[in-house]
Protein backbone atom coordinates (compact mmCIF):
# COMPACT_ATOMS: atom_id res chain seq x y z
CA UNK A 1 0.00 0.00 0.00
CA UNK A 2 1.23 3.35 -1.27
CA UNK A 3 0.75 6.15 1.67
CA UNK A 4 0.60 9.72 0.14
CA UNK A 5 -0.37 12.80 1.86
CA UNK A 6 -0.90 16.58 1.00
CA UNK A 7 1.71 19.54 2.51
CA UNK A 8 -0.68 22.44 2.47
CA UNK A 9 -4.15 23.58 1.95
CA UNK A 10 -2.94 26.82 0.64
CA UNK A 11 -4.09 26.16 -2.60
CA UNK A 12 -7.44 25.91 -3.88
CA UNK A 13 -6.68 22.22 -6.15
CA UNK A 14 -5.81 20.43 -2.62
CA UNK A 15 -9.37 20.23 -2.31
CA UNK A 16 -9.12 18.08 -5.70
CA UNK A 17 -6.30 16.13 -5.04
CA UNK A 18 -7.43 14.61 -1.57
CA UNK A 19 -10.67 13.52 -3.74
CA UNK A 20 -8.17 11.96 -6.48
CA UNK A 21 -6.01 10.31 -4.20
CA UNK A 22 -9.01 8.88 -2.11
CA UNK A 23 -10.34 7.17 -5.37
CA UNK A 24 -6.91 5.38 -6.49
CA UNK A 25 -6.89 1.76 -5.50
CA UNK A 26 -3.72 0.40 -3.64
CA UNK A 27 -2.97 4.02 -2.11
CA UNK A 28 -3.77 5.12 1.50
CA UNK A 29 -4.85 8.88 2.13
CA UNK A 30 -2.45 9.82 5.51
CA UNK A 31 -3.44 13.30 5.61
CA UNK A 32 -2.32 16.75 5.64
CA UNK A 33 0.40 19.01 7.22
CA UNK A 34 -0.52 22.97 7.22
CA UNK A 35 1.21 25.38 8.80
CA UNK A 36 -2.10 26.90 9.25
CA UNK A 37 -4.08 25.99 11.76
CA UNK A 38 -6.90 27.80 10.78
CA UNK A 39 -6.79 25.67 7.63
CA UNK A 40 -6.11 22.59 9.33
CA UNK A 41 -8.91 22.94 11.16
CA UNK A 42 -11.08 23.65 8.19
CA UNK A 43 -10.45 21.33 5.52
CA UNK A 44 -10.06 18.53 8.75
CA UNK A 45 -13.81 19.16 9.15
CA UNK A 46 -14.84 19.54 5.56
CA UNK A 47 -13.19 16.10 4.40
CA UNK A 48 -13.51 14.16 7.49
CA UNK A 49 -9.86 14.27 7.55
CA UNK A 50 -6.93 14.05 9.74
CA UNK A 51 -4.56 17.43 9.91
CA UNK A 52 -1.78 18.06 11.52
CA UNK A 53 0.28 21.72 11.94
CA UNK A 54 2.83 20.24 13.29
CA UNK A 55 5.83 18.49 10.43
CA UNK A 56 7.17 16.05 12.59
CA UNK A 57 3.49 14.31 13.39
CA UNK A 58 2.94 14.28 10.04
CA UNK A 59 6.22 13.01 8.87
CA UNK A 60 6.05 10.00 11.45
CA UNK A 61 3.57 8.52 9.01
CA UNK A 62 6.06 7.69 6.60
CA UNK A 63 4.74 9.24 3.49
CA UNK A 64 6.17 7.08 0.26
CA UNK A 65 4.90 10.47 -1.61
CA UNK A 66 3.90 14.02 -0.63
CA UNK A 67 1.82 16.72 -2.95
CA UNK A 68 3.01 20.32 -2.06
CA UNK A 69 -0.35 22.90 -2.77
CA UNK A 70 1.30 25.43 -0.34
CA UNK A 71 1.38 29.19 -1.98
CA UNK A 72 3.76 29.59 -4.70
CA UNK A 73 6.48 31.32 -3.19
CA UNK A 74 6.97 28.09 -0.49
CA UNK A 75 7.46 25.48 -2.36
CA UNK A 76 11.36 25.18 -2.15
CA UNK A 77 11.07 25.23 1.77
CA UNK A 78 8.14 22.54 1.30
CA UNK A 79 10.46 20.78 -1.14
CA UNK A 80 13.51 21.06 1.00
CA UNK A 81 11.36 20.01 4.26
CA UNK A 82 10.33 16.88 2.50
CA UNK A 83 13.24 15.93 1.36
CA UNK A 84 14.70 16.20 4.85
CA UNK A 85 12.31 14.29 6.31
CA UNK A 86 13.12 11.48 4.13
CA UNK A 87 10.43 11.35 1.43
CA UNK A 88 11.61 10.07 -2.30
CA UNK A 89 8.38 11.25 -3.92
CA UNK A 90 7.31 14.90 -3.98
CA UNK A 91 4.35 16.08 -6.29
CA UNK A 92 4.55 20.05 -6.70
CA UNK A 93 1.83 22.45 -7.63
CA UNK A 94 2.85 25.11 -10.94
CA UNK A 95 4.84 26.90 -10.94
CA UNK A 96 7.51 25.48 -9.36
CA UNK A 97 9.14 28.46 -7.92
CA UNK A 98 8.02 32.51 -8.17
CA UNK A 99 12.33 32.85 -8.72
CA UNK A 100 14.27 31.35 -11.41
CA UNK A 101 16.89 30.76 -8.48
CA UNK A 102 14.51 29.08 -6.12
CA UNK A 103 13.35 26.79 -9.17
CA UNK A 104 16.68 25.56 -9.92
CA UNK A 105 17.35 25.16 -6.24
CA UNK A 106 14.91 22.89 -6.80
CA UNK A 107 15.74 20.89 -9.71
CA UNK A 108 19.83 20.72 -8.06
CA UNK A 109 18.55 19.45 -4.50
CA UNK A 110 16.24 17.24 -6.57
CA UNK A 111 18.80 15.88 -8.85
CA UNK A 112 21.73 15.58 -6.30
CA UNK A 113 18.88 13.78 -4.16
CA UNK A 114 17.78 11.12 -6.75
CA UNK A 115 14.48 12.62 -6.00
CA UNK A 116 11.60 12.14 -7.97
CA UNK A 117 10.20 15.17 -8.61
CA UNK A 118 6.26 15.81 -10.12
CA UNK A 119 5.46 19.43 -11.26
CA UNK A 120 1.85 19.55 -11.44
CA UNK A 121 0.74 19.81 -14.75
CA UNK A 122 -2.77 18.49 -15.10
CA UNK A 123 -3.37 19.79 -18.66
CA UNK A 124 -1.08 16.94 -19.99
CA UNK A 125 -4.00 14.40 -19.01
CA UNK A 126 -6.85 16.54 -20.52
CA UNK A 127 -8.27 13.63 -23.00
CA UNK A 128 -8.85 15.60 -26.30
CA UNK A 129 -5.31 17.26 -25.77
CA UNK A 130 -3.51 13.95 -25.39
CA UNK A 131 -5.88 12.69 -28.42
CA UNK A 132 -4.75 15.59 -30.40
CA UNK A 133 -1.07 15.21 -29.50
CA UNK A 134 -1.17 11.28 -30.29
CA UNK A 135 -2.18 12.49 -33.84
CA UNK A 136 0.24 15.34 -34.32
CA UNK A 137 2.89 12.15 -33.09
CA UNK A 138 1.80 10.26 -35.62
CA UNK A 139 1.23 12.73 -38.45
CA UNK A 140 -2.00 12.94 -38.91
CA UNK A 141 -2.01 16.72 -39.12
CA UNK A 142 0.74 17.13 -40.95
CA UNK A 143 3.52 19.96 -39.69
CA UNK A 144 2.63 21.98 -36.72
CA UNK A 145 3.29 26.18 -37.95
CA UNK A 146 2.03 27.79 -34.78
CA UNK A 147 -0.86 27.76 -31.65
CA UNK A 148 -3.18 30.46 -30.83
CA UNK A 149 -4.06 29.57 -27.14
CA UNK A 150 -6.26 31.46 -24.36
CA UNK A 151 -6.11 30.33 -20.53
CA UNK A 152 -8.78 32.12 -19.16
CA UNK A 153 -9.93 32.85 -15.19
CA UNK A 154 -11.74 34.28 -12.51
CA UNK A 155 -10.70 36.46 -10.05
CA UNK A 156 -8.59 34.20 -8.01
CA UNK A 157 -8.91 35.97 -4.92
CA UNK A 158 -12.61 34.61 -4.96
CA UNK A 159 -11.24 31.37 -3.54
CA UNK A 160 -7.62 32.51 -1.88
CA UNK A 161 -6.73 35.78 -1.45
CA UNK A 162 -3.04 35.01 -1.50
CA UNK A 163 -2.96 34.41 -5.31
CA UNK A 164 -3.10 38.16 -5.91
CA UNK A 165 -0.54 38.61 -3.19
CA UNK A 166 2.62 39.30 -5.29
CA UNK A 167 4.95 38.46 -2.32
CA UNK A 168 3.18 35.19 -1.50
CA UNK A 169 2.08 34.29 -5.68
CA UNK A 170 5.40 35.70 -7.37
CA UNK A 171 2.79 37.97 -9.63
CA UNK A 172 -0.48 37.88 -11.25
CA UNK A 173 -2.07 36.67 -14.30
CA UNK A 174 1.25 35.51 -16.33
CA UNK A 175 2.28 34.19 -13.06
CA UNK A 176 -0.65 31.79 -12.30
CA UNK A 177 -1.55 30.69 -16.36
CA UNK A 178 1.44 31.31 -18.68
CA UNK A 179 3.18 28.03 -17.34
CA UNK A 180 0.09 25.81 -18.39
CA UNK A 181 0.03 26.31 -21.84
CA UNK A 182 4.34 26.84 -22.15
CA UNK A 183 4.10 23.55 -20.60
CA UNK A 184 1.80 21.85 -23.31
CA UNK A 185 3.66 23.66 -26.35
CA UNK A 186 6.53 22.59 -25.05
CA UNK A 187 5.64 18.87 -24.43
CA UNK A 188 3.81 19.00 -28.34
CA UNK A 189 6.66 20.26 -30.25
CA UNK A 190 9.05 18.47 -28.15
CA UNK A 191 11.34 22.10 -28.38
CA UNK A 192 11.93 24.75 -26.46
CA UNK A 193 11.12 27.97 -26.66
CA UNK A 194 13.88 30.08 -27.56
CA UNK A 195 12.40 33.71 -27.62
CA UNK A 196 9.25 35.93 -25.58
CA UNK A 197 7.39 38.68 -26.20
CA UNK A 198 4.80 39.98 -23.60
CA UNK A 199 2.52 42.41 -22.27
CA UNK A 200 0.33 42.90 -19.12
CA UNK A 201 -2.61 45.10 -17.94
CA UNK A 202 -4.54 45.22 -15.23
CA UNK A 203 -7.57 45.96 -17.73
CA UNK A 204 -9.90 43.83 -15.21
CA UNK A 205 -11.08 44.61 -11.56
CA UNK A 206 -8.29 47.56 -12.32
CA UNK A 207 -7.60 48.99 -8.87
CA UNK A 208 -8.72 46.25 -7.28
CA UNK A 209 -5.38 44.68 -6.40
CA UNK A 210 -1.24 45.39 -7.29
CA UNK A 211 -0.35 42.79 -10.24
CA UNK A 212 -1.45 41.82 -13.70
CA UNK A 213 -4.78 40.45 -13.88
CA UNK A 214 -3.64 39.99 -18.10
CA UNK A 215 -1.26 39.59 -20.33
CA UNK A 216 -0.42 38.39 -23.79
CA UNK A 217 2.82 36.39 -24.37
CA UNK A 218 4.33 35.43 -28.05
CA UNK A 219 6.85 32.37 -27.98
CA UNK A 220 9.05 31.27 -30.48
CA UNK A 221 10.53 27.69 -30.32
CA UNK A 222 13.90 26.74 -31.47
CA UNK A 223 11.87 24.44 -34.28
CA UNK A 224 10.43 27.32 -35.60
CA UNK A 225 6.88 27.15 -34.52
CA UNK A 226 5.14 29.96 -32.48
CA UNK A 227 2.36 30.48 -30.03
CA UNK A 228 0.14 33.24 -28.73
CA UNK A 229 -1.21 32.80 -25.25
CA UNK A 230 -3.69 34.69 -24.05
CA UNK A 231 -3.86 34.38 -20.27
CA UNK A 232 -5.85 36.49 -17.72
CA UNK A 233 -8.67 37.12 -14.95
CA UNK A 234 -11.07 38.05 -17.16
CA UNK A 235 -13.97 35.70 -16.29
CA UNK A 236 -17.37 36.74 -13.98
CA UNK A 237 -17.80 35.52 -11.10
CA UNK A 238 -21.13 33.75 -12.11
CA UNK A 239 -19.12 31.86 -14.37
CA UNK A 240 -19.88 28.05 -14.67
CA UNK A 241 -16.48 26.90 -14.09
CA UNK A 242 -13.16 28.65 -12.64
CA UNK A 243 -12.17 29.28 -15.99
CA UNK A 244 -11.05 27.66 -19.09
CA UNK A 245 -8.40 26.72 -21.32
CA UNK A 246 -7.95 26.21 -25.32
CA UNK A 247 -6.16 26.43 -28.31
CA UNK A 248 -5.93 25.89 -31.98
CA UNK A 249 -3.06 24.18 -33.58
CA UNK A 250 -2.36 25.46 -36.74
CA UNK A 251 -0.95 22.94 -39.75
CA UNK A 252 0.47 22.52 -43.28
CA UNK A 253 -2.96 20.73 -43.88
CA UNK A 254 -5.58 23.08 -41.98
CA UNK A 255 -6.55 23.63 -38.31
CA UNK A 256 -7.23 21.54 -35.12
CA UNK A 257 -8.91 23.19 -32.09
CA UNK A 258 -9.15 21.88 -28.08
CA UNK A 259 -11.11 22.71 -25.68
CA UNK A 260 -9.85 21.37 -22.42
CA UNK A 261 -12.62 22.07 -20.10
CA UNK A 262 -15.72 21.58 -22.46
CA UNK A 263 -13.72 18.43 -23.75
CA UNK A 264 -14.11 18.64 -27.36
CA UNK A 265 -11.68 18.66 -30.14
CA UNK A 266 -12.65 19.72 -33.51
CA UNK A 267 -10.82 19.16 -36.75
CA UNK A 268 -10.76 21.35 -39.99
CA UNK A 269 -8.56 19.74 -42.77
CA UNK A 270 -8.45 19.84 -46.62
CA UNK A 271 -9.62 16.84 -47.26
CA UNK A 272 -12.02 16.37 -44.62
CA UNK A 273 -14.48 19.07 -44.30
CA UNK A 274 -15.53 19.19 -40.54
CA UNK A 275 -15.14 16.30 -37.46
CA UNK A 276 -15.83 17.06 -33.91
CA UNK A 277 -14.93 14.78 -31.74
CA UNK A 278 -17.54 15.50 -28.24
CA UNK A 279 -17.14 14.99 -24.37
CA UNK A 280 -15.03 12.50 -22.76
CA UNK A 281 -15.68 13.38 -19.36
CA UNK A 282 -12.38 12.55 -18.32
CA UNK A 283 -10.60 14.25 -14.58
CA UNK A 284 -7.28 15.58 -15.77
CA UNK A 285 -6.42 15.98 -12.24
CA UNK A 286 -6.89 12.38 -11.75
CA UNK A 287 -4.91 11.01 -14.37
CA UNK A 288 -1.41 13.52 -12.90
CA UNK A 289 -2.40 12.16 -9.25
CA UNK A 290 -2.63 8.51 -11.05
CA UNK A 291 0.64 8.98 -12.80
CA UNK A 292 2.51 9.96 -9.95
CA UNK A 293 1.24 7.35 -7.85
CA UNK A 294 1.95 5.11 -10.71
CA UNK A 295 5.48 6.56 -10.69
CA UNK A 296 5.89 6.21 -6.81
CA UNK A 297 5.05 1.80 -7.12
CA UNK A 298 7.20 1.53 -10.15
CA UNK A 299 9.69 3.57 -8.46
CA UNK A 300 10.56 5.68 -12.12
CA UNK A 301 10.47 8.94 -12.86
CA UNK A 302 6.91 10.58 -13.04
CA UNK A 303 6.16 11.47 -16.80
CA UNK A 304 6.50 15.42 -15.57
CA UNK A 305 9.51 16.25 -13.97
CA UNK A 306 11.19 19.53 -12.07
CA UNK A 307 12.82 20.42 -15.46
CA UNK A 308 9.83 20.98 -16.97
CA UNK A 309 8.84 23.27 -14.25
CA UNK A 310 11.85 25.11 -14.03
CA UNK A 311 11.21 25.56 -18.37
CA UNK A 312 8.14 27.00 -17.65
CA UNK A 313 8.91 29.02 -15.07
CA UNK A 314 11.90 30.67 -17.47
CA UNK A 315 8.94 31.20 -19.96
CA UNK A 316 7.21 33.25 -17.49
CA UNK A 317 10.48 35.19 -15.78
CA UNK A 318 11.42 36.25 -19.89
CA UNK A 319 7.41 37.34 -20.26
CA UNK A 320 7.22 39.82 -16.95
CA UNK A 321 10.93 41.26 -18.77
CA UNK A 322 9.59 41.51 -22.05
CA UNK A 323 6.49 43.51 -20.48
CA UNK A 324 8.57 45.60 -18.54
CA UNK A 325 11.26 46.33 -20.97
CA UNK A 326 8.82 46.47 -24.39
CA UNK A 327 11.88 44.10 -25.92
CA UNK A 328 11.80 40.36 -26.54
CA UNK A 329 13.51 38.66 -24.50
CA UNK A 330 15.77 35.63 -25.66
CA UNK A 331 15.75 32.58 -23.88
Amino acid sequence: MIKIGIMSFAHLHAEAYIQNIRSIPGVEWIGFIDPDSDRVKQFSEQFRTWGTSDFDEFFAKKPDGVVICSENNNHLSMVETAIAAGVKNICCEKPLATTLEDAEKIVSLTESKKINLMTAFPMRFSAPIVAVKDQLDRGVYGKIYCFRSENEGQMPSLHRKWFVDKKLAGGGALQDHLVHLTDLFRWITKSEVDSVYAQSSQCFHRGEVDVETAGMAMLHFKNDCFATIDCSWSRPDYYPTWGGLNFEVVTDRGAVQVDAFRQNLSVYRHDIQNQVWHYWGSDSNQGMIEEFAASIREERPACITATDGLRAVEVVQAAYESAASGKTVKL
